[in-house]
């Protein structure tokens, strides 16, 4: 039990239950409402023999989707995390939600020097071609992804990162039909890609995001707190009920813990105090109900604020900018959703060497 002076011996088993999907389920759909994708950039080809290709190295998010073959991802240390090497086959994506240091290539073994580059990416042909006996070959989709928002980038923070997708793990259905489609706009003829494959790559991602709740492999991080069961119900409950009284006296006893013990499990797992998480989540439901036409004083009631000015001050603090500025930039915007947002295709060679 958590506490020695409290009788909640079944909340308390039933909140160190080591991983609990259907929290981060309904927390994942909390995180793709709204999220829009600003701008994506591709490169697509196949590589065949020896070749070290990277996205790294323009302060930009970035992805890789395998269309054909397969290959080794390796990522450097960084931000607290060790080196490590992932292997990617066909139907593949990973989506790296920072500039981090990171290579594919054909080999396991990771290269000497990650910001290294070799080989040519040729065109796709229309149909894959079977490469010569012992020729290591990929089929690669690969580009750039930034959000609209500072308040999407934080988001984002709470997510791995990588953020792994694999079509062998058969959870989710759509997620492979999105990738066949992927495939078919690859290898279409012509210079440049089509412009459909920068709308399925965004859907790609938002199921990504969904198939990394059920990843065995998450790094320490809010993610990895939304699936201890105790915080994925204290979380859940948080989104459905921003304006209640959020304290942190209030959510130790949620869960069943001391305040201390609560502040240091939610600190030492998720990489941020509660009431980072409690702004954080109160924000993103503020900048939802402006975007819908809600008044300031509306806005602020619901997410638990009494004072407009505390609200402004702290909408501010987080997304960069007032609450009745980002009112009126949505008002006046006119954007697709977030599956459709637009997409910059190069027609000329691509701004960046993505490889």
């Amino acid at each position: 039990m958590f506490h020695d002076t409290r009788d909640h011996t079944a909340d308390a088993q039933a909140s160190v239950t080591p991983e609990h999907p259907a929290h981060p389920d309904r927390v994942a759909d909390w995180l793709l409402a709204g999220l829009e994708l600003k701008s994506t950039l591709f490169h697509v080809g196949e590589y065949c023999g020896v070749y070290q290709a990277s996205t790294a190295g323009h302060q930009r998010a970035s992805f890789h989707v395998v269309l054909d073959g397969a290959s080794y991802l390796h990522i450097g240390a960084n931000a607290g995390q060790p080196a490590r090497t992932i292997s990617l086959s066909t139907g593949d994506a990973v989506f790296l939600l920072s500039d981090i240091p990171h290579a594919l290539t054909p080999s396991a073994t990771p290269p000497a020097d990650l910001s290294t580059r070799a080989g040519t990416m040729t065109p796709l042909p229309p149909q894959p071609r079977i490469p010569p006996t012992g020729t290591p070959s990929v089929a690669l989709a690969c580009g750039f992804f930034e959000f609209r928002t500072d308040l999407d980038a934080l988001v984002l923070g709470m997510l791995p990162n990588p953020i792994i997708a694999r079509r062998a793990s058969g959870r989710l259905e759509g997620m492979t039909q999105v990738f066949t489609l992927i495939q078919a706009e690859a290898r279409r003829p012509g210079d440049t890609p089509s412009p459909l494959l920068a709308r399925l790559t965004d859907l790609l991602f938002y199921y990504a995001l969904r198939e990394a709740v059920h990843a065995e492999d998450i790094a320490p991080g809010m993610w990895r707190l939304m699936r201890r069961d105790a915080f994925g119900r204290l979380a859940a409950a948080i989104i459905e009920s921003p304006g209640e009284r959020w304290t942190t006296d209030t959510m130790a006893e949620f869960v069943h813990m001391s305040r201390a013990r609560f502040c240091k499990q939610f600190a030492e797992i998720g990489g941020q105090p509660p009431a980072q998480f409690v702004t954080l989540v109160r924000m993103k439901t503020a900048a939802a109900l402006l975007r819908a036409g809600a008044s300031l004083p509306d806005a602020a009631e619901q997410v638990g604020y009494q004072s407009e000015s505390a609200f402004a001050q702290a909408f501010k603090r987080v997304t960069g900018i007032q609450p009745g500025a980002w009112r009126r930039q949505a008002s006046h915007t006119v954007s697709p959703p977030a599956a459709t947002a637009s997409a910059t295709v190069s027609t000329a060679p691509a701004a960046y060497p993505l490889h």
